[in-house]
């Protein structure tokens, strides 16, 4: 491991091979999957509403992604803005969307968008042939 800085105000980790390994722990809490749901890559993410600077429990993580997310924005676009992985932002996400502050929007499913009737009468179209 690699110490870049002297400053511990910019203090940062780092593996020869995997990159930065401490900071995202960090920002997480440890947690690596987020507090509600699966939130896909193309899963897309709007602010609803502002935040203080000085909410509790909030990090600049957070604040950057509710600024980013002004205009509707996916995983994949915040995890590329914000220079984290995927699975990070997933959890930032999970703690905006539990206070409220950013609105989830999950890919229609395949399944979501044929109903029953659609799947009976493939089922008797397969039958008949």
């Amino acid at each position: 491991m690699t110490h870049l800085s002297d400053d511990p105000a910019e203090e940062q980790w780092l593996d020869d091979e995997a990159g930065r390994i401490v900071r995202p722990y960090v920002m997480t809490r440890g947690r690596t999957e987020p507090s509600r749901g699966k939130i896909d890559l193309i899963t897309l993410v709007v602010t609803t509403k502002s935040v203080s600077p000085a909410e509790p429990g909030l990090g600049p993580e957070h604040h950057t992604i509710v600024r980013l997310c002004e205009r509707p924005l996916s995983v994949a676009e915040i995890a590329a803005h914000l220079d984290l992985p995927a699975g990070t932002i997933r959890v930032l996400l999970g703690d905006l969307a539990d206070r409220g502050v950013v609105a989830i929007q999950e890919p229609a499913r395949e399944t979501d968008a044929l109903d029953l009737e659609t799947y009976k009468a493939v089922l008797n179209g397969l039958r008949t042939l």
